[in-house]
């Protein structure tokens, strides 16, 4: 993570950053929003029972206009010739929108893709209002981006924190949780002076076994931290990885499976022993859903 401001001058003035000394390369971003919203709401976006129209096709529409005309939106961004953009739609509890954006530029469409699903964002909410005005746009972020010097870049978080009051108990998943330096998740069962205070598990091996037993949930394979966009299995004992404020340090790749529990008995798999990992807690913090996780160098 860099220490510099690119948009600051010497003088600590703003300015458009120069880039004509840089190859057009082919670049890629990819970023995401949340539309809260009364379930009521979210079911006659899906059916298209709004009257003022199509709620996914105006907000996909205006997403695209957004995100070819960022730099008259956002001061400092250069003008670029997209070469394609794209609005998806995913629902759950709520409507997640996905941009994807594409250039052969000096410089990178990040803001393009950010901005994409922030108009799109508010088009939902603009066509919706009338029947909800509770709506929340959140968790406005960058998945991914490819091409230019700074290489290739995507998004970890934090998917779920589970924790259990028993050790042999499935975890249940809670909002918030508190990591305490050398001990571990508060009110867990597996937290002390030892080892492996923390377990972290990738969605990515959730899910494979997910496509046999499709009910399972954040806890089931006894992980504290469900993860998404990090090979943790490619991790070194050592590496130390940031949350939020708080630090936790690698300190064992998976661990020998001592029980026959219910998942394996039914998929011959049992994903936590073999694609898990471990780790202590050297500084403490709070992390929920949707944190970032960064790798140290």
């Amino acid at each position: 993570m860099s220490d510099e401001l690119s948009h600051i001058n010497n003088e600590g003035r703003a300015y458009m950053v120069d880039v004509s000394a840089k190859e057009k390369t082919v670049r890629c971003a990819r970023a995401s929003a949340v539309v809260k919203m009364h379930k009521e709401t979210l079911e006659r976006i899906k059916q298209g029972g709004i009257k003022k129209g199509d709620v996914l096709s105006v907000a996909q529409v205006a997403g695209i206009n957004a995100a070819k005309r960022t730099d008259m939106i956002i001061p400092l961004c250069h003008p670029l010739m997209l070469t394609a953009v794209d609005i998806s739609f995913e629902f759950s509890d709520v409507l997640k929108i996905i941009s994807t954006c594409k250039t052969c530029a000096e410089t990178g469409v990040e803001m393009e893709a950010l901005t994409a699903v922030s108009a799109a964002s508010l088009c939902v909410y603009d066509m919706c209002k009338a029947i909800d005005r509770t709506m929340e746009i959140k968790d406005i972020k960058l998945l991914e981006k490819s091409g230019g010097r700074s290489g290739e870049f995507k998004r970890a978080e934090v998917v779920a924190v589970c924790i259990s009051s028993k050790k042999g108990e499935r975890k249940r998943e809670i909002e918030s949780a508190t990591l305490i330096e050398n001990h571990g998740i508060e009110n867990d069962a597996h937290a002390g002076a030892w080892h492996r205070q923390v377990s972290l598990l990738a969605i990515e091996s959730a899910d494979k076994v997910r496509e046999i037993i499709n009910d399972l949930k954040a806890g089931d394979f006894a992980e504290n931290i469900l993860t998404s966009g990090i090979d943790l299995k490619a991790l070194l004992v050592g590496t130390r990885l940031r949350i939020n404020d708080g630090i936790l340090c690698v300190t064992q790749i998976g661990k020998e499976c001592h029980s026959d529990c219910d998942i394996r008995k039914k998929t011959g798999m049992c994903v936590m022993p073999t694609d898990g990992i471990f780790a202590k807690v050297e500084k403490g913090t709070v992390i929920r859903k949707g944190d970032a996780i960064e790798v140290l160098k």
